[in-house]
């Protein structure tokens, strides 16, 4: 979540927009809920689309990449709050309740809650704090209000304690699936490393046989190619896709371009859009 305001320091957050944003790059570092509150909120990863709109509740797996879409609707703005359901307090719950999992989660890892009065009633418990900024709310009255909501959770989908308390570590993944469906997000190779279940050191040694290359270098090559791709097959400009591709600045983009093709990409294009190569 990009600018949002802390309710409960990185745990509770309010978002507010009344304009349209996008966050190419939001990486779900632990369990989280979320309820919109208004207005239209859309997640995309590798696997999943996933749009909900007022009054509507989704559980969010821990370690996942992925674009999100904040929009507000006609005479309604974008609102939503946030819960960060971190490991620490799911351990200590687990604890205190005798949790154990013995199924690993094989269920989808995003997870649309059925409407519910009392989880929409602790929800709404939060919002004077929104509305009250001057009364923060205690460290320990908050982390309350976050076991209430994992409770209740349990109590709706009795089926996601396999999701919430799951602390092992994230075992090997297809690393050649998993880099060509998400090399476009712009994030460092330790974090790619950690989400494939992988030390940096076996990250890189697991890359190198795959594909022959450093992670960066690769990833390099791979985005330039699809944009000469789109550029060409798809009539799409610069500027509109060089951020959707992972580059941080227009000026980076066309740098590396022009050193792995030869030109600029906008002497790829001529002033109809169209591929020189393609006339």
């Amino acid at each position: 979540m990009t600018n949002p305001t802390e309710i409960l320091p990185g745990v509770i957050f309010y978002s507010y927009l009344a304009t349209s944003r996008k966050e190419k790059v939001a990486f779900m570092e632990h369990n989280t809920l979320i309820l919109q509150v208004s207005g239209l909120f859309k997640l995309e990863t590798a696997t999943d689309s996933i749009s909900m709109g007022r009054g509507q509740m989704l559980l969010v797996q821990k370690n996942q990449l992925g674009e999100l879409t904040k929009t507000p609707l006609e005479e309604e703005h974008y609102q939503t709050i946030v819960i960060c359901l971190q490991e620490d307090l799911l351990r200590q719950i687990a604890l205190e309740e005798k949790i154990e999992v013995t199924h690993k989660y094989t269920g989808p890892s995003n997870v649309l809650i059925p409407g519910n009065d009392f989880l929409h009633a602790f929800f709404q418990s939060v919002l004077p704090y929104v509305r009250n900024p001057e009364n923060k709310i205690t460290q320990a009255v908050g982390l309350l209000k976050v076991k209430e909501a994992v409770y209740l959770l349990l109590d709706i989908m009795p089926g996601l304690k396999d999701l919430l308390f799951d602390f092992s570590e994230p075992y090997k993944i297809d690393l050649e699936k998993f880099m060509v469906s998400n090399f476009h997000f712009n994030v460092p190779v330790e974090k790619l490393a950690r989400l494939t279940g992988r030390s940096l050191a076996g990250f890189k040694r697991d890359f190198q046989k795959i594909f022959g290359m450093p992670p960066r270098q690769w990833l390099l090559e791979k985005r330039l190619s699809e944009a000469r791709h789109l550029m060409e097959k798809k009539n799409k400009k610069p500027s509109a896709i060089y951020l959707d591709l992972g580059f941080e600045s227009l000026s980076h983009f066309s740098h590396s371009f022009k050193k792995k093709f030869g030109k600029a990409p906008t002497e790829w294009l001529n002033e109809d859009g169209v591929s020189l190569d393609a006339v």
